[in-house]
């Protein structure tokens, strides 16, 4: 059940930011199926809070994600795939219209950016927090 679940909006999630309150929405939907209704319509007893159920299994919890972070994270996967594969045509587009004079690292959102590039945007956080530069040679490096 958690893998259907999770799996249907994955596609749209990978492209685009969903807003904050569809994905509560989506959690909440998720945690009734999870815990179910009784005969007369009332809700059972939620014996953890949902937060709890999404931490990993060997930490107690029963692996659910987070569905915002979820999206930051397959957001954060494009971005990634910009950063690591640049000749690719979908990065050579975007680099075109977004960013011609500098990376990934320093683009703006500019001026009426598509919602697909607001959503990659939005991710570069997630990319900041764990992306570190490597030095090597030192040829690129400016100190």
């Amino acid at each position: 059940m958690k893998t259907v679940i999770q799996a249907i909006p994955s596609y749209v999630m990978s492209v685009f930011i969903l807003p904050k309150g569809l994905c509560d929405d989506l959690e909440k939907m998720m945690n009734s199926f999870w815990w179910g209704k009784r005969q007369d319509g009332s809700c059972n007893i939620r014996w953890q809070r949902w937060e709890k159920l999404c931490y990993k299994k060997q930490d107690g919890g029963l692996g659910f994600r987070s569905v915002y972070d979820f999206n930051l994270a397959m957001l954060a996967k494009q971005a990634w795939r910009f950063i690591t594969n640049p000749s690719s045509l979908c990065s050579r587009l975007f680099k075109a219209k977004y960013f011609p004079k500098s990376n990934f690292f320093e683009a703006e959102l500019g001026h009426n950016p598509s919602y697909a590039w607001r959503s990659i945007l939005s991710s570069k956080s997630v990319i900041l927090g764990g992306a570190r530069r490597r030095i090597g040679n030192g040829k690129d490096t400016k100190i």
